[in-house]
């Protein structure tokens, strides 16, 4: 699949689009933490000033705030970097957002290894996690400019806590104006019979680079973009699973109580005793690098993803 290098990151995609919302919906207000120049905040705020609040490096404080707008009847976005939102912010989040279920809605960006050359310390690797165990929210992972402005009017349109973990630097164009997108939704990418491989975010684009791998040697995989993490589309996860017989999840996140984690359970509650694999960081730190060689360097590059996918294809063989 021959796609074009996108002129935005996601997260300008999604400010942008947010910033057009603005005139739309005219109820919610925007908070930041002090980096609306990075999360591209500022174009809304720069509309709307009276809507827009820099609370300065106190992702805490700027949290709180958000919520007790909310706790008022007004949507609340809050910008920021990953690991200041879903880790500093946990406990805001959790007893002040989720749990009375209040409108606030989380713009995260330098999602996974994607903030590479900014290092661990702004690497969100634990955030899928941390927000899928949290009751009330939900959970989208844009892989493309458009599939990131379609989270903006998703996450605004849908009442409770809302997360959207976005990039830091633009990859490829996936989608074409005018694809619909849905909460619980996902997108088959590539047909295919042997396996499964099942990604969010930016390892979409090494699942698919995988499934061309495969494909040289004689083995047809399906590619499944499961951009809603939480919900995610059970229904399409299970029906490649029952066509392929094998499945593979990779996704740039800790192993470790990823989406992966949740989709192996959900197999074994059901019974589909498949091959299957979900690739992440091996409870391990990343470190500071080029995003392209940090991937390789943890396994989650095209060459392993469709290494592990062979394994699987393989595996199936051996039972039949």
């Amino acid at each position: 699949m021959n796609l074009a290098k996108a002129k935005l990151p996601t997260r300008r995609a999604y400010s942008e689009r947010i910033a057009e919302l603005g005139a739309e919906l005219p109820d919610f207000v925007v908070f930041e933490s002090d980096i609306g120049h990075s999360t591209y905040s500022y174009l809304f705020g720069d509309k709307f000033p009276e809507r827009y609040f820099n609370m300065g490096i106190a992702e805490v404080a700027t949290m709180s705030a958000a919520c007790g707008v909310a706790s008022q009847g007004r949507p609340a976005l809050v910008c920021g970097y990953g690991v200041f939102l879903t880790m500093r912010a946990l406990e805001m989040v959790r007893s002040f957002a989720c749990y009375p279920n209040l409108d606030v809605k989380i713009m995260s960006s330098h999602g996974g290894l994607t903030a590479a050359i900014d290092g661990v310390t702004h690497q969100a690797t634990e955030d899928i996690a941390f927000m899928t165990t949290l009751p009330n929210m939900k959970v989208l992972v844009p892989a493309d400019p458009r599939a990131a402005r379609a989270a903006a009017d998703i996450s605004l349109a849908t009442r409770g806590p809302f997360f959207t973990r976005l990039m830091r630097d633009p990859l490829l164009e996936l989608y074409a104006e005018g694809e619909e997108f849905r909460l619980g939704g996902s997108k088959t990418l590539r047909r295919g019979a042997d396996v499964a491989i099942a990604a969010y975010g930016d390892m979409v684009f090494k699942a698919l680079d995988a499934a061309e791998l495969l494909a040289a040697e004689g083995i047809e995989a399906e590619v499944l973009d499961l951009y809603s993490v939480k919900p995610w589309d059970r229904e399409a996860v299970l029906a490649a699973v029952g066509k392929c017989g094998a499945l593979l999840v990779a996704e740039n996140h800790q192993r470790r109580n990823g989406l992966g984690y949740d989709i192996g359970v959900t197999l074994l509650r059901e019974g589909l005793f498949v091959p299957f694999d979900n690739l992440g960081l091996e409870d391990r730190f990343a470190e500071s690098g080029d995003y392209e060689n940090m991937l390789v360097r943890h396994g989650l590059g095209a060459e392993a993803v469709a290494a592990a996918a062979k394994r699987l294809a393989a595996a199936k063989k051996g039972r039949t």
